[in-house]
């Protein structure tokens, strides 16, 4: 007979065929305590964030908030005035000039510095020597900006022996162009054989081929007398078919002499272009040598008026006038450049250097140029590293300010509004009402390109 089942009571059979009693199934993990937590709770980290906090607030939430309210009032703080030193930004002509400066800076600047560097990242990448070019593209960042304004000063001087650019546009000039003029020289007036006219100088008497002329001029500076002169000679006995002639300074030193007539001491002015004229037509030209002395060839028959044209009394060329008032802003952004375009190389450098070199080979491969690669490959891969450094320099032009003040000089015609900012406050203004709404109003214009910067970042980290 069987015995009955224990009902509810499962049998464990272990391997040798006896009953055991069932383990009891593992407890559920109890919850960690707060201390065992991986995160801190969050009033300590609150406790560390406070310092940095309140930091934060007294040095950019409170000048924000106050320049905000301060922007409604007028210049002692007393009256309300609402929006008035807002409209008063786009008013006179100052501020129209600041406003139209800060926009060609935000066109311009950024855009340029953006392309030379990418030109100097590309083209780096061929040479051996890439290194020592970078470091010496990207020296300039080491120097603040007040001392490049103090260089750039220097180097925009309107004298060619002070200014670097006035120097070397005057070298270049006087390597293709006739150099030699006489500023101020003329006839020395009354009864003589030579007068002014349009700016030059002609004979009074008219020459034949065969017949030499002589023209004195007065009235030239010694600082303008070439090195090479000669003591003046006597005309060149003139051939036929020819004209000759003397042009010298017709000054003795110490006085005496005979005038009109080249005497002992008397200096011959080289350089000059003499012209036989007739009926308001030139018919030969010639230059005087390092004694005066000039000879007409292949002149035909008749009489001619010799004329010295007026290009040989104009003041010789000195350069660019680069700070003055239609030059002044494209000097100041060629001295930004010059600071921040080793900037711009380095981070382009470190876009193309993450490149993959498969895609480029590939496109080489598939028969593209060297230019179609840097067009369709390289830039599109290059988009994101050359928009980050584009938004970097758009928000650093909005705040410049010592380049323009130090290179500038306060004229009027180079000032921005970050440089219209300081003057109302405190460069003589003394309208702190005026210069909040500027600064108001910088923000305001900077604040979109940051944004675009933390959404740019954000899209990354995901």
């Amino acid at each position: 007979m069987k015995a009955p089942k224990d009902e509810g009571v499962p049998p464990a059979v272990t391997a040798g065929g006896a009953a055991a009693v069932a383990e009891p199934a593992p407890a559920p993990p109890r919850e960690r305590r707060g201390r065992e937590r991986l995160t801190p709770p969050s009033w300590l980290a609150l406790t560390f964030l406070l310092p940095a906090l309140v930091l934060l607030g007294f040095l950019v939430v409170y000048p924000i908030v106050y320049s905000v309210i301060r922007s409604l009032f007028d210049a002692p703080g007393d009256s309300f005035v609402g929006a008035e030193n807002y409209t008063g930004v786009f008013q006179g002509r100052d501020n129209l000039i600041a406003v139209r400066n800060t926009a060609i800076w935000v066109v311009v600047a950024p855009t340029v510095v953006t392309i030379v560097g990418l030109l100097f990242a590309v083209l780096t990448e061929r040479i051996r020597w890439s290194t020592m070019f970078k470091l010496v593209v990207f020296m300039p960042m080491a120097i603040s900006f007040l001392a490049s304004g103090v260089i750039f000063r220097l180097v925009y001087q309107q004298d060619p022996d002070k200014g670097v650019a006035n120097a070397a546009m005057v070298a270049i000039h006087d390597t293709f162009a006739k150099d030699t003029s006489y500023p101020g020289a003329g006839p020395r007036g009354g009864d003589q054989p030579v007068r002014a006219e349009a700016g030059g100088v002609v004979t009074v008497d008219s020459f034949a081929a065969g017949q030499s002329a002589l023209v004195p001029l007065v009235k030239v500076k010694p600082e303008y007398l070439p090195q090479d002169a000669e003591p003046a000679a006597q005309p060149p006995p003139a051939q036929p078919g020819q004209l000759s002639g003397t042009v010298w300074f017709d000054f003795t030193k110490g006085g005496g002499g005979e005038p009109n007539a080249p005497n002992a001491g008397e200096s011959g002015l080289p350089g000059i272009t003499v012209e036989a004229v007739r009926d308001g037509k030139v018919v030969a030209t010639a230059t005087t040598g390092a004694d005066g002395t000039f000879t007409m060839a292949e002149v035909p028959d008749g009489t001619y008026t010799i004329r010295l044209p007026a290009d040989n009394f104009t003041a010789a060329y000195r350069g660019a006038e680069w700070l003055g008032g239609t030059l002044i802003t494209p000097a100041i952004i060629g001295s930004y450049l010059w600071v921040w375009a080793g900037f711009a190389m380095v981070l382009i450098a470190a876009g193309l250097a993450a490149i993959p070199r498969d895609a480029l080979e590939a496109a080489r491969v598939d028969g593209a140029t060297e230019w179609q690669v840097f067009r369709r490959v390289t830039i599109p891969l290059l988009a994101p590293v050359l928009m980050v450094v584009l938004v970097t320099l758009t928000i650093n032009v909005l705040k410049v300010f010592d380049l323009v003040y130090i290179i500038g000089g306060g004229d009027p015609n180079a000032s921005v509004l970050a440089l219209e900012m300081w003057v109302e406050s405190f460069g003589g203004g003394n309208n702190q009402g005026a210069g909040s709404a500027i600064a108001v109003l910088l923000f305001v214009l900077v604040a979109p390109a940051m944004l675009f910067n933390v959404r740019r970042i954000r899209q990354e980290r995901k």
